[in-house]
């Protein structure tokens, strides 16, 4: 079958790994385990980390990339991949597909029967393979972490990423004022058109919020410390900026805010998400390219000059 799978690791050129080829059929290790159809996958960053060895060592190659995908199972059922494995071998308990297990970047996947999540009739496969990873991590953020049915305003720092978009797109679905900072003008221009509220960089707030999304680091941590109301809580899945942030402590105990990290979510709260899609809520796609394009989808993406998410359609 043809797939995208990491054959070299290379920490400064990560595409040069990037193999576009013939791979093996699933191969269930367990009979709880099931293959499904890939329809339609969608590219994130791990997938890049991937390639430059973050969480896959030289000895698991060649390695299927892809977490996100949606597909047909092999009862004719249209599913969405939950893409989270129990692993007792690594210290997390879990593994995400492509780190042990292959990928969803091929025609067919294999997964536990208990990922497969039904995917509702109103949400196309190109949508729903949007979710399960960006989303469902801005989803958890705000609303098992961050509890963002306690808040009026969000701050979402850094919006053009992946899980920032997806933030400010589920926090104003969720009816929340969604303020959003990004350095680049145009991109501003696009969270204005999502219902945000933009911002450059690290300026002034009208007010302060309950909720920060930040997954950008060292860059703008001070400036979501400074933004947080009295009892806000602060979300962390991401440094892309760098991981070594400056905290005030003194801000931290004397306004009470809750500094919290997350990542990915659960397989109900990836059922939930689908609800919110199924209900009128459309993710940001930056472009819908297919499987024969898949190179150019990771060249598009390592660029960094993205808005949303880069979909794959399996069908062609």
């Amino acid at each position: 079958m043809r797939a995208a799978f990491a054959s070299a690791i290379n920490a400064d050129d990560p595409l040069a790994g990037l193999t576009v080829g013939d791979a093996p059929e699933p191969a269930p290790p367990a009979d709880d385990w099931v293959t499904v159809q890939v329809r339609a996958s969608a590219l994130n960053h791990h997938d890049l980390w991937s390639l430059r060895g973050v969480g896959l060592p030289a000895e698991r190659l060649p390695m299927i990339l892809g977490c996100d995908a949606a597909g047909v199972d092999d009862a004719g059922n249209e599913v969405v991949l939950y893409p989270v494995v129990a692993d007792p071998t690594d210290p997390r308990g879990f593994s995400i597909l492509s780190e042990r297990y292959p990928g969803t970047l091929a025609e067919r996947v294999a997964v536990p029967r208990a990922n497969l999540i039904p995917k509702p009739a109103g949400v196309s496969f190109e949508h729903a393979a949007c979710l399960p990873t960006a989303w469902l991590t801005a989803y958890r953020m705000l609303t098992t972490r961050g509890r963002v049915d306690e808040a009026e305003a969000v701050l979402v720092q850094g919006a053009g990423g992946g899980v920032a978009t997806a933030a400010v797109v589920l926090a104003v679905a969720l009816g929340k004022r969604v303020y959003a900072t990004s350095r680049d003008p145009a991109k501003r221009e696009r969270i204005t058109e999502l219902g945000g509220i933009a911002l450059e960089s690290g300026a002034r707030l009208p007010e302060r919020v309950g909720v920060v999304i930040e997954t950008v680091g060292s860059a703008t941590f001070d400036h979501s410390m400074k933004c947080a109301a009295p009892g806000g809580r602060i979300v962390v899945s991401g440094a892309t900026s760098g991981h070594l942030a400056t905290v005030d402590l003194r801000r931290v105990f004397a306004l009470q805010l809750e500094i919290l990290g997350s990542s990915m979510g659960t397989p109900d709260e990836l059922a939930a998400l689908l609800a919110l899609f199924d209900g009128g809520v459309v993710p940001v796609v930056d472009a819908v390219l297919g499987f024969s394009e898949v190179r150019s989808a990771f060249e598009k993406l390592a660029t960094g000059d993205v808005f949303g998410k880069i979909v794959l359609d399996h069908t062609r």
